[in-house]
């Protein structure tokens, strides 16, 4: 079930905070309905304790997510990451099962085949910060389809503020107090950006079809978190509802 938003803190900005720093209310894992051990809380943050294994998650791993669907929202967050790692925060996502005729039961499909991802990586040291194309893959890039630019993420170890704005389509990621890059969900621009990439329809028809219509039927979604199989810091979590 989805959570009241009318628990939790909300600033005189107007935004909701929807991490406290203490514990994880509202938060459980992506198709599940309990917080996996990896993530734990250190020092006021969020942190993911990486097996060092990638996306080949262990049992005790898996992306989470906060338990409220929004629409129009600027969602506002610092991270940090260690030497190496690899994370990324969604929005307008959803938990996916399909039917598995093998098995005869409902797998869940990852969460990346439904969401917009935002990168979070360490450029310097990370490989993919070097794959992609043009830097797609280097920190606040729309994963695999446009980079970040200017790209001013900081070095690893040290904290970089971080923003997402999704309003009536129009979607924005914002760095250490720079817009890096503007897009909109559901237009032709989209579609092509979808086409090339690595959920083009012919590559990959689930994912297309998912993200095409990002959000599903009422345009709206679960902000989450990535397990890359890294260690990455997340705080200062909070979200303004546009609406």
């Amino acid at each position: 079930p989805e959570v009241d938003l009318s628990n939790y803190k909300k600033d005189r900005e107007g935004f909701i905070h929807i991490f406290n720093g203490e514990n994880f209310d509202g938060w459980r894992g992506y198709g599940k309905d309990i917080m996996p051990e990896a993530w734990t809380i250190e020092d006021d943050a969020i942190k993911i304790n990486g097996s060092g294994r990638g996306m080949a998650h262990d049992e005790n791993g898996g992306d989470i997510i906060f338990a409220y669907q929004f629409q129009n929202f600027e969602l506002k967050f610092d991270y940090k990451v260690a030497k190496g790692s690899d994370s990324g925060v969604f929005y307008l996502a959803q938990e996916v099962q399909t039917y598995d005729p093998n098995t005869q039961k409902l797998i869940m499909q990852p969460i990346y085949i439904s969401a917009p991802e935002a990168q979070i990586l360490d450029n310097e040291n990370h490989v993919n910060a070097r794959s992609g194309k043009d830097g797609n893959r280097q920190s606040m890039s729309l994963v695999d389809m446009l980079p970040a630019k200017p790209q001013n993420a900081k070095p690893q170890g040290q904290w970089n503020e971080a923003g997402i704005i999704v309003y009536k389509g129009l979607t924005i990621h914002r760095q250490n107090g720079k817009d890096v890059l503007e897009y909109n969900l559901w237009t032709p621009q989209w579609i092509e950006l979808l086409q090339s990439s690595k959920f083009s329809k012919e590559h990959w028809p689930l994912a297309f079809e998912l993200l095409k219509d990002a959000g599903g039927s009422n345009r709206k979604g679960y902000i989450g978190l990535q397990d890359g199989g890294d260690d990455v810091w997340f705080r200062n979590i909070r979200i303004k509802i546009l609406d």
